[in-house]
């Protein structure tokens, strides 16, 4: 018998991780959203949501993250199935963490398995990212990929979508501080510079290189001295009071690196 419900929870993510700026992320344990989604008869979404701090979350199917990544899917199969979706907010929203990617993660693992899974996972990338660019206002994996796949992830190309796995040493411990205050996605996106330099391009590239192989020899050293954001950091840290001394307090703790989600 077919199923009608189904809850699905997915977990935050930590993206960019200093020196990947759009192209690693990595999941975390927790926090996490837990979404209720179940068919009804008619076709459309609605969307309900509980939880804190979600007065701003747009419960209109096209402007919300869930809601835009399931119709993405639907479009897909040319299918008219409605769905009602109740969100448990349980990573904030403006956190840094991936909650738009999260809920839309979510979204379409449910309604993928309700319709008796005719894509494979692979293939719900594209819809969980359809989703995130409603907060975003564009493409990128850096937050859904983790939290459909687990695990590190370098996403090597957009065009083609080209998502690889990356190795995790056993020992390697991530801690995320959760301020008390809320950053939008799209406005801190806004803020960064249309061009970098050419020196810095090249430093860049020079620490995600570092960090990877840093990651595949289980070298720490290595991943700390490559850890090391010139695009981002540099202006977002402005949007965090006391930025600069949390991350000298953890160096001085013996963190190898700390950096902006």
């Amino acid at each position: 018998m077919a199923k009608k419900s189904i809850k699905v929870q997915a977990t935050a993510s930590v993206a960019n991780v200093s020196c990947g700026f759009d192209c690693i992320g990595y999941a975390i344990s927790e926090p996490s959203d837990l979404l209720t989604i179940e068919k009804q008869n008619k076709p459309g979404v609605e969307i309900t949501i509980s939880g804190s701090k979600t007065d701003s979350i747009p419960t209109k199917s096209e402007k919300n993250t869930a809601g835009k990544a399931i119709l993405s899917l639907l479009n897909a199969l040319k299918c008219d199935q409605g769905f009602k979706v109740h969100i448990e907010k349980g990573i904030p929203p403006g956190s840094g963490l991936g909650s738009s990617a999260a809920s839309a993660a979510a979204a379409v693992i449910g309604v993928n398995e309700l319709l008796d899974n005719p894509f494979e996972l692979d293939d719900l990338l594209i819809h969980g990212m359809a989703g995130e660019a409603v907060a975003s206002g564009g493409f990128h994996a850096d937050n859904i990929a983790p939290a459909l796949f687990g695990g590190m992830i370098l996403i090597l190309s957009y065009d083609p979508l080209d998502i690889l796995q990356l190795s995790v040493p056993e020992k390697l411990i991530s801690t995320t501080v959760l301020p008390e205050f809320t950053i939008n996605t799209l406005e801190a996106r806004n803020m960064l510079p249309e061009r970098v330099p050419l020196t810095s391009a090249v430093e860049q590239a020079s620490n995600l290189a570092g960090f990877t192989l840093g990651l595949h020899k289980c070298d720490f050293d290595l991943m700390g001295r490559s850890m090391v954001d010139l695009f981002a950091e540099p202006v977002r840290a402005e949007l965090i009071p006391g930025y600069y001394a949390v991350q000298k307090a953890a160096m001085n703790s013996g963190a190898i690196g700390c950096g902006i989600s």
